[in-house]
């Protein structure tokens, strides 16, 4: 792709604020900003607003990807463009305990499907749909296990063109019955032995997840090359968090975060989806960016 001015100093800026890596300029121009541009492309010829679901396992590097279409669909041409994390959906940690002792223990820790208000998800998602203004954006924050007060949320305040809506399940779809059986590690063979949790999260899946995904117009996916990748992944992600908890005088505040022995037992949580993912996904979505181990793209559907 050729480098204008504009893109050049887009670039520079967005890799200096998120102290990203100096090979990050070469895959933007080559993946990204393509993508970017296709997206825009299609906005041009839609008739209304157009949601665009992206997916990728913890640490892939989807919230960076989602940032950076944000940044040039905004600031270079001239859209209004917002990121949804379906992160920023979880139930509080009230509520969560709740599920953990009503439905089952393992609820209590975030992330599974049904540990997110998709009430509130379907409910935010139709009123962009229809361009309406003055509504709040659910956030969360993850040092603290808990949303951010509501008086903290970012409102609406135009018509939106294009929401980009991220997820590490978002997309995934229910597992067939005889799929659910056997557990696929520790955690569930010795926390959910019977499969009570894991159908719960399956049907979680099938009834309040999958008619969401109706709503979105284009696909993405940042694909990893297996799930033994995200230990190592969201470990980098933590490390980050700490920084910028440290970088924001947040001392003190720190109770969400995990050391490597809670991360390794957190990550199981995860597992049976993300696994799902990697062999069920990319055949249906758009755009596919084929990751290694060091999250180098190594081959792409879709774009370019």
């Amino acid at each position: 792709m050729k480098v204008t001015p504009e893109s050049k100093r887009l670039l520079d800026a967005f890799i200096e604020k998120h102290q990203l890596g100096a090979n990050f300029s070469e895959v933007a121009l080559n993946w990204f900003i393509p993508l970017a541009e296709k997206l825009y492309l299609h906005h041009s010829s839609a008739k209304g607003p157009i949601f665009v679901g992206i997916n990728g396992c913890q640490g892939s590097g989807k919230s960076t990807l989602t940032e950076l279409l944000l940044t040039y669909l905004v600031e270079v041409k001239q859209l209004n463009v917002i990121n949804l994390s379906l992160d920023d959906f979880y139930y509080s940690k009230q509520y969560r305990q709740s599920l953990a002792k009503n439905t089952h223990p393992l609820l209590a820790t975030r992330g599974v499907p049904g540990t997110h208000d998709t009430a509130l998800l379907k409910q935010v998602l139709l009123n962009l749909q229809q361009q309406k203004t003055g509504f709040p954006i659910p956030r969360f924050n993850k040092a603290t296990d808990d949303p951010f007060e509501k008086s903290q949320w970012p409102i609406i305040q135009s018509p939106v063109d294009i929401t980009l809506m991220e997820g590490w399940c978002w997309g995934v779809k229910a597992q067939k019955a005889d799929q659910l059986s056997l557990p696929v590690n520790n955690l569930e063979s010795s926390e959910d032995p019977d499969g009570e949790w894991r159908r719960y999260v399956n049907q979680q899946l099938q009834h309040e997840y999958a008619p969401l995904y109706d709503m979105m117009d284009v696909w993405i996916m940042l694909k990893a090359p297996s799930f033994e990748c995200v230990f190592d992944w969201r470990l980098q992600q933590e490390q980050k968090l700490i920084n910028k908890l440290a970088s924001d005088n947040s001392a003190g505040k720190h109770s969400g975060i995990m050391s490597p022995t809670e991360i390794q037992r957190f990550i199981q949580h995860y597992q049976r989806l993300t696994e799902q993912s990697l062999t069920t996904l990319s055949d249906t979505c758009d755009v596919v960016f084929e990751l290694d181990k060091n999250r180098k793209i190594i081959n792409t559907k879709g774009v370019k």
